[in-house]
């Protein structure tokens, strides 16, 4: 099986409505798994949830596929009857968008970095999955989107919504809650099933990628809850483990193009083999081909680990 397949068959499910809807949902669960006072986990398929909650409204990060909206629904209602007000996408892919347009139309307001709503706007050619993703309807795009961040003030608490550029994507955020102590990083972090997946169609790049991780661990304390776009909860332990295998294979990556290597002597040489997850669906030479193809060809904007990047409309 080739190593991206399951991420394109989250994807392609997402991106297209009519595959979505012949794939059999049946047997997910949706598992709500409150950590800390109004914040939530929801586990299902796809890119996991996080929920505030509280007499102000719900916030869900994130949305899964279409088909699993009612049991999304029925997840928050466990904790909270009220509607969900609004949804913040951590980036464009499928599997954390696909529930935007019923959440619209439940009344929610959309909102994520201004490169979503781009994406999202028209077709995606994903190189590493040779797959064309066709646009998205009107009724899943965000309505509010930004540049740098927002900050929500709801329900006691105060989330910050920050943008991280070039590092899964183009268009990622952190959330953050200050009284909560939980950070979700949407897909910047991939906790224990597989290496991560750097994008490079939509400008992800290694140097972003721990940049953003970097401004995690400045947020984080050292009983900060996170969620990681997938894979369990972690720890600020965690992340940094994460973060320290990120550079490791960046470090050995760079100085065998330094050395002249190709890439077929770079992967023979395992740089990413001691972290195993030969399982996950991102295997350990394709990280290793997309550390090496971002750091040949980085995108303008990658490694800046503060603010984001502005654009004029």
């Amino acid at each position: 099986m080739h190593a991206l397949t399951l991420l394109a068959a989250l994807l392609v499910l997402a991106s297209a409505p009519t595959a979505a809807q012949q794939q059999d949902f049946s047997k997910v669960q949706m598992k709500a798994k409150q950590i800390a006072p109004g914040v939530a986990v929801l586990f299902g398929a796809g890119g996991n949830i996080g929920l505030f909650y509280g007499e102000d409204g719900n916030v869900l990060i994130d949305d899964q596929f279409a088909p699993l909206n009612e049991r999304i629904v029925a997840a928050v209602r466990t904790l909270d009857p009220g509607p969900v007000r609004f949804v913040v996408n951590t980036h464009w892919h499928g599997d954390h968008t696909g529930g935007n347009e019923n959440f619209g139309k439940l009344g929610a307001v959309i909102m994520a970095h201004d490169n979503v709503r781009t994406r999202m706007s028209t077709d995606q050619f994903l190189r590493a999955l040779n797959q064309t993703f066709p646009a998205s309807p009107k009724g899943a795009l965000p309505v509010v989107t930004f540049a740098e961040g927002v900050t929500l003030h709801l329900n006691g608490d105060t989330i910050h919504v920050i943008h991280v550029p070039n590092a899964h994507t183009d268009g990622d955020s952190l959330v953050h809650w200050r009284k909560g102590d939980v950070l979700h990083m949407g897909d910047t972090f991939f906790h224990r099933m597989s290496f991560p997946f750097i994008d490079l169609s939509s400008n992800g790049s290694i140097d972003g990628l721990i940049a953003a991780v970097n401004r995690a661990l400045g947020l984080a304390g050292p009983n900060t809850r996170i969620i990681p776009g997938h894979g369990p909860m972690a720890s600020r332990a965690d992340l940094i483990a994460y973060r320290d295998m990120l550079v490791d294979v960046r470090t050995k990556v760079a100085a065998g193009i330094a050395a002249g290597r190709s890439l077929t002597q770079i992967q023979a040489a395992k740089p990413a083999a001691r972290y195993g997850m030969p399982s996950g669906f991102v295997k350990p030479d394709n990280f290793v081909q997309a550390v090496y193809e971002s750091l040949r060809n980085p995108p303008r904007s990658a490694g800046h680990s503060h603010g984001g990047t502005s654009h004029s409309h």
